[in-house]
């Protein structure tokens, strides 16, 4: 799935592990979210993340490919969590 909204709302979120406000849209890096050779996961299973964490977490120096997926899925949860705050704010 393909979301140009959902991208544009991740990026404009701080980078989900450290609080950076410039942050990129990191897609999960697992095959259970529709992660393949040379095709990205999903557009449902994005997280923002700057630069620099993007890079970690995408060479797995935050952890292994099992703790990589643990802490995709706690981000995602926070993730979404303040995506609903965002919504909340525009009224």
């Amino acid at each position: 799935m393909r979301n140009p909204k959902r991208l544009a709302e991740i990026r404009k979120l701080p980078c989900v592990r450290c609080g950076n406000p410039k942050s990129q849209a990191a897609h999960s890096n697992s095959a259970k979210h529709g992660k393949g050779r040379g095709i990205k996961a999903s557009d449902a299973f994005v997280i923002p993340l700057c630069a620099i964490c993007h890079a970690a977490f995408d060479r797995f120096e935050l952890g292994s490919r099992e703790q990589s997926e643990v802490m995709f899925e706690q981000w995602l949860v926070r993730v979404e969590r303040m995506l609903v705050m965002e919504d909340r704010e525009v009224f």
